[in-house]
């Protein structure tokens, strides 16, 4: 009975000598740390290491949201959510707690370069085409991770309570308001009441330190077991445009682990450095009776504040970004065409490249061309008896969407492949929505009038 019950067990007496060697003589990844081992399988291919290919976005993207937490919980302890306590808790902070300057850099430069981490990690996907199944349920985490980010960004904008928070949270419920038939509630629920107070402010603290960091740590676990599940999508070189492309396997540990930990410390580093030498804003004081000349929002809705002023409210702050928010949601169910050959290859092909770069100049080109325009003269000059909706609103985005339209059937005559177009089209986008933020933030001054940078920033 003894033999029966031992004789399963006994792999290894069963196995003839010349295989156990042959097992042991593969090299082995090293044993994982029970974290690591969730984050990382055991195996990655070799190619996936290219710092090239993936830029360490995610890890860095990661790296930040913890630097965030860590110093968010600092923060907590000095700052108090009132308006009649909140400025003077954040100088109490900047001037009598040791370190506490540095804290609040960090946690503000962390939170802006976290943005910046997180459109870039968008646009690595999409320009390498790793947006297409399995991956597709990935990309709708990323881009409710990029809609996450961005409401704590803004969130965290408001709470030091000074002139620029307080009008920027003043500009951004104005936007709000434009809505269709929730509008007006949206933005009551947001403001809690008829005016920017107290109310407005435990809101938005409660927002930015239990909600929107709960739904980080929810999304971002699945978008890491959806990176686990669906596999890395591998680098390609442009001649390998068919099949899988192969790469030899290699230990996580410390293949990968050891690159990760290497870039943590350098971006460490570099963070500490900026947050050193260069201070988080603060203006005076909330003063609701004195606003600034200009009242602009977030630096990151700038472009949209811009748009607003050449365009209908409705069209320019709902419309418009609901088409674009519609489109990205789209983009991996559409029609793969080549995309599934081509996934891993920077910008599909070497016309793609000049593509992108050719998208680039038209948009921004463009866009800068129909500011000046439109600073010279506007369409209500040209049509006054026309209904403004119809004016400045449905006509321009109708003008706008068929240029857009045009330009990629002129590229698909020109031999452009369906996905070199559909990336050309993104670029364009892209190009023009850069433009926009570019001339709110740099080039508009008093009165919002257009001015060079070093007359707005005099």
């Amino acid at each position: 009975m003894t033999s029966l019950h031992r004789a399963p067990l006994d792999t290894e007496r069963s196995t003839p000598a010349s295989a156990r060697l042959a097992d042991d003589s593969r090299p082995r990844p090293l044993a994982l740390p029970g974290l690591i081992q969730h984050l990382h399988p055991a195996r990655v291919p070799e190619r996936t290491l290219r710092f090239t290919y993936t830029y360490g976005l995610g890890g860095l993207g990661i790296l930040l949201f913890l630097l965030l937490a860590g110093t968010g919980l600092l923060l907590a302890f000095v700052y108090t959510p009132s308006p009649a306590e909140a400025y003077a808790s954040i100088v109490h902070l900047q001037t009598d707690v040791w370190f506490g300057q540095l804290i609040r850099n960090l946690h503000h430069w962390c939170g802006n370069l976290l943005l910046v981490v997180v459109v870039l990690h968008l646009l690595r996907v999409f320009y390498t085409a790793a947006f297409r199944e399995p991956r597709r349920l990935n990309w709708l985490f990323g881009l409710l991770l990029l809609l996450g980010v961005m409401l704590a960004s803004f969130s965290g904008y408001v709470l030091p309570w000074d002139q620029l928070s307080y009008w920027a949270a003043t500009v951004l419920s104005g936007l709000v308001g434009y809505v269709p038939v929730i509008g007006d509630g949206l933005r009551e629920l947001l403001v809690g009441g008829s005016e920017i107070g107290a109310v407005t402010l435990r809101n938005v603290y409660a927002l930015h330190i239990l909600l929107l960091p709960l739904l980080f740590v929810t999304l971002l676990a699945f978008h890491i077991w959806r990176v686990r599940k669906d596999k890395l999508s591998i680098p390609r070189a442009l001649s390998e445009t068919e099949g899988a492309p192969r790469s030899r396997l290699v230990a996580s540990n410390p293949s990968l682990v050891g690159i990760e930990i290497v870039a943590a410390l350098v971006a460490v580093t570099l963070i500490l450095a900026w947050a050193s030498l260069v201070d988080a804003p603060l203006l005076a004081a909330a003063d609701p009776t004195h606003p600034p000349n200009p009242m602009k929002a977030a630096w990151y809705f700038a472009g949209l504040q811009e748009l607003l002023l050449h365009v209908h409210p409705l069209v320019g702050a709902v419309i418009i970004p609901g088409l674009t928010a519609l489109g990205l949601v789209a983009l991996p169910f559409t029609r793969p065409d080549d995309d599934s050959t081509t996934t891993g290859i920077w910008f599909r092909s070497r016309q793609g490249r000049r593509l992108i770069v050719h998208s680039l100049l038209v948009g921004v080109a463009a866009t800068t061309a129909l500011v000046l325009l439109d600073e010279v003269g506007n369409l209500a000059d040209v049509l006054p008896q026309m209904d403004p909706l119809m004016r400045d609103g449905w006509l321009p985005l109708a003008v706008a969407l068929l240029g857009i339209w045009g330009y990629g059937r002129w590229l698909r005559a020109r031999g452009a492949t369906p996905s070199e177009v559909r990336m050309a089209r993104f670029t364009l986008v892209l190009a023009i929505l850069l433009t926009l933020t570019a001339i709110g933030n740099l080039f508009r001054g008093v009165d919002w009038q257009l001015m060079w940078p070093w007359q707005v920033f005099a």
